[in-house]
């Protein structure tokens, strides 16, 4: 009965990226971390519940779906999991859309859910995908973009009245992906030879472009809106001054970290090898077939081919040689690029073997449908088996499900911290400290004085901090290590040890007098 048939492939087809999503979602689930964590992470853990802004470039597509998402996953423990939540959710999502992504491109439905389970087994999006992060908000995002420029192909190719709705929600996608990670810009020369390829006359119809660009202009500053109305509105928390021009563009021009990009074309080799052992961790065996699967695509797929070539030799390079914070999340969308690569290669094999058995798609009966399903069960178990097998290492190396590291040490601070004190921190410790005054309301007495407090406050160097409260309130420090040696030399500095072990307190007791010999600071 080919009705039947025909309605048991397309529920099929519609309920296999939600199920590879549930798949995706609890894979993440199972190393989720607990709650509070440091660095960034417990920024955007505090930032986004109160709709503030984040550090360079402010990230206000992640801060307002984080503000939303802590709203809507209330029941589930306290902002610092929802976030955490978050994370997980999107890989869900991420996972999901790969697996419309490569059956778009393949028609092949058990590819694609390999394709989408495979990402979320790969570890760094198993990773990212375990704390609160804007990256994997990113992911989802591009993959969204690929699709809806792979469906404007195939219906400017098929002359659908249609197809330029496509492109213009393309663009709109990409307004949101531009609001939460600049490394989106990446993607638009890749995309600008697509649009070429597919229609040259594309940039001639001033009508789809004028539509194009209001998508994409009009998204990106609605969404970075978000800086300086809820800067002026007097946020919890904020980043800069971007509630004035100057403070505006410093923050969404990422300024600060200006000089983090450094010999872009220098040690190119080595560059490449650090590339390739990165991807060989990522992928196993499955790597060697990477730049092989390329090779397909670019006859089977040459615009996709061109579209995303362009754009992972471009984030690959551009994170080669940016040197600041946690790089591997930079590698997200070249992982999903790769993926595709090897679920069109694995496609092609099907679509090879079944050729070569005078099996058409068409073709009714058990006979042609079981060399199908039979065909890409075998490829997909070969796309997605190894990570399959390699779960448990990866696990291991992934979990954070155990680590309650910053919640213990915060707790611990304020708990260690006299009265009315003020903690001189820096920001891989400060953002703990923040979510428990802003979010759990916790130490109102405590002054948290981080780096950027320093700079946005006028308030000076650390000794300036020091000299203008020392005598007046308890001061603290919670510095790094190479930081430690100068202020002994003019501080006398107590250790309040971490019964952690994590980071101790230094309490500064006076003034270290002129030609005494510094003391030895323990850790």
């Amino acid at each position: 009965d080919r009705r039947s048939s025909g309605r048991w492939d397309a529920a099929w087809r519609a309920a296999t990226p939600a199920l590879v999503g549930v798949v995706a979602f609890a894979i993440a689930r199972s190393t989720l971390l607990p709650g509070l964590a440091l660095w960034d992470t417990g920024e955007f853990q505090t930032v986004a519940p109160v709709l503030g802004t984040a550090h360079p470039t402010g990230y206000p597509s992640y801060v307002l779906l984080g503000w939303i998402a802590n709203a809507l996953l209330a029941p589930f423990g306290e902002p610092a999991l929802r976030m955490n939540l978050l994370s997980a959710i999107t890989l869900g999502a991420a996972a999901a859309l790969t697996v419309v992504l490569v059956r778009a491109l393949t028609g092949r439905t058990l590819v694609a859910a390999a394709a989408g389970l495979l990402l979320a087994l790969t570890p760094i999006p198993w990773r990212v995908g375990s704390f609160a992060d804007p990256h994997m908000l990113h992911l989802a995002l591009v993959a969204a973009i690929l699709i809806l420029l792979v469906g404007w192909e195939s219906r400017t190719r098929d002359g659908r009245p249609d197809a330029d709705r496509w492109l213009v929600a393309a663009a709109a996608v990409y307004g949101v992906a531009l609001g939460n990670q600049a490394l989106t810009i990446l993607l638009a020369p890749g995309i600008a030879l697509f649009i070429l390829a597919v229609d040259r006359g594309a940039w001639l119809r001033r009508a789809l472009v004028a539509r194009c660009a209001a998508a994409l202009f009009g998204v990106t500053a609605l969404v970075y809106l978000e800086l300086p109305i809820r800067a002026a509105m007097g946020a919890p928390l904020v980043y800069g001054h971007p509630d004035t021009w100057g403070g505006f563009w410093y923050v969404v021009l990422a300024l600060q970290f200006g000089g983090s990009l450094s010999g872009p074309f220098s040690d190119l080799a080595g560059k490449a090898g650090a590339l390739a052992a990165l991807a060989t961790a990522q992928f196993g065996v499955l790597v060697a077939l990477v730049p092989a699967s390329f090779l397909v695509v670019a006859v089977r797929r040459p615009r996709y081919a061109l579209l995303t070539g362009t754009s992972l030799v471009l984030m690959c390079w551009f994170a080669a040689s940016y040197t600041n914070a946690d790089i591997e999340r930079y590698y997200l969308g070249p992982i999903l690029i790769a993926i595709t690569w090897l679920a069109i290669a694995a496609a092609a094999v099907v679509d090879a073997v079944a050729a070569q058995l005078l099996v058409d798609d068409d073709d009714p009966g058990a006979r042609p449908a079981a060399v199908r399903i039979i065909a890409s069960a075998v490829m997909s178990i070969v796309l997605v088996g190894p990570a399959v097998l390699a779960a448990p290492a990866t696990r291991l190396v992934v979990d954070q499900s155990a680590d309650t590291r910053a919640g213990d040490w915060s707790r611990w601070a304020f708990q260690a911290a006299a009265p009315d004190a003020v903690l001189v921190t820096w920001w891989g410790y400060s953002t703990p400290l923040w979510y428990r005054q802003v979010i759990l309301g916790e130490r109102a007495d405590v002054s948290v004085v981080d780096d950027r407090t320093r700079l946005d406050e006028r308030l000076g160097s650390v000794d300036d901090v020091i000299r203008a409260n020392l005598g007046r309130r308890p001061v603290y420090l919670v510095r790094r290590d190479e930081d430690l040696p100068a202020l002994d030399a003019t501080w006398q500095l107590e250790v309040v040890p971490d019964p952690g072990g994590l980071q101790p307190l230094f309490r500064v007791v006076g003034l270290r007098a002129a030609g005494v010999v510094m003391g030895t600071i323990a850790r």
